[in-house]
């Protein structure tokens, strides 16, 4: 369901008004679904996203409609709940689409490629560009009907044993990394891992990883990665903006009634918003603890910055001439990017430039 159809049908006023009744004659018995989550419960930021639209589903529905979340590799691997929801094992799943590059690299425009959207325009991209209807589309194939679910904002570029001063400081680093922006990086002498965030802290402990990135500063304290490198580093280039999505298997939500799908919706865009009011409202104090401790802030030098656009920009030409998905929905992408970013430096780029150079 797109979203002027289900505002035409079933907006958020519209279900407030009506209260459970309708919900509650429509579907009698209870409903039970099981959510597969591919992060750990510790984050109550991310992971929490979950937890979030499983309650707003059971209040909108009076209890009738009950969603019980599960951590990553509780009931399947972190990176195993595509083939979960695809097949039926579970009903729906909580995730970064980015983790499936794997899979196709068109997953990876539902969350974040370097150098994209901050999170403003994905939302914007997904709600009224063409974001959701091309993403519908792709999902096709997976048996899996997808809803955005929370973003982190842009995120730090991780930590690293060493300072990082130039290009060169990246070559033959091992590094935890997500896997377009591992790809682009491979290109620059950096060696990608891709870990789940669960397992992170304990490769880079014991040296198996140089570097390691996962969100930013709220995140990063409760995983305790500066225990075991300082090198703060900022930003992450390979992620303005990624958003996480609710995926939900074809047939299970095509079960529902019309009122029950409009609450999955409502309850996984309220879930979207709160995420990032979490990271936006908890980031900046775990950042000055994070100094406190001992903790070195670096700005990305920009000579990585620009070579990694610059590799970027190959690789995205190289994916639109192999990959059809790729190529219709990077087209789309990368035109309402540009369109963004000509607004966005007139309204919030200047704002926020003087604001951050005023003494507040």
């Amino acid at each position: 369901m797109e979203r002027r159809q289900f505002i035409k049908h079933a907006g958020i006023a519209g279900i407030l008004a009506a209260g459970v009744a309708p919900a509650a004659h429509a579907q009698g018995a209870t409903i039970r679904w099981r959510l597969a989550s591919s992060f750990p419960k510790a984050l109550d930021t991310i992971f929490g996203a979950a937890d979030v639209f499983a309650k707003n589903v059971k209040d909108m529905s009076g209890g009738k409609f009950e969603i019980s979340v599960h951590a990553g590799g509780e009931l399947m691997p972190a990176f195993g709940v595509v083939d979960g929801v695809q097949q039926g094992t579970v009903e729906c799943a909580h995730t970064a689409p980015y983790y499936f590059y794997g899979k196709d690299p068109t997953f990876s425009l539902d969350c974040a490629i370097p150098f994209g959207l901050n999170s403003r325009q994905m939302t914007a991209w997904m709600y009224e560009g063409n974001g959701l209807t091309l993403m519908r589309e792709f999902y096709k194939a997976y048996n899996i009907v997808n809803f955005p679910m929370g973003n982190t904002g842009a995120q730090m570029g991780g930590w690293y044993r060493k300072p990082i001063r130039s290009l060169k400081d990246m070559k033959g680093l091992k590094m935890r990394i997500s896997n377009l922006a591992g790809a682009i990086a491979s290109t620059m002498g950096l060696v990608p891992q891709a870990l789940p965030g669960g397992e992170v802290y304990q490769a880079l402990e014991k040296g198996t990883l140089d570097a390691a990135e996962w969100v930013g500063p709220y995140d990063d304290q409760k995983l305790g990665f500066y225990k075991v490198a300082k090198n703060y580093i900022y930003p992450a280039w390979w992620e303005g903006g990624p958003q996480l999505t609710l995926y939900v298997n074809n047939k299970a939500y095509e079960s529902l009634s019309p009122e029950y799908k409009a609450m999955v919706a409502v309850a996984a865009s309220n879930a979207h918003v709160v995420m990032q009011a979490k990271y936006d409202a908890k980031n900046p104090a775990a950042l000055k603890e994070l100094v406190a401790a001992g903790v070195k802030l670096q700005r990305m030098p920009k000579d990585i910055m620009d070579t990694a656009f610059k590799a970027s920009q190959q690789i995205y030409s190289d994916l639109s001439a192999k990959n059809p998905a790729w190529k219709k929905i990077y087209a789309d992408f990368a035109a309402f990017r540009k369109e963004e970013n000509f607004w966005f430096r007139y309204a919030e780029g200047s704002f926020d430039s003087f604001m951050h150079a005023q003494k507040l």
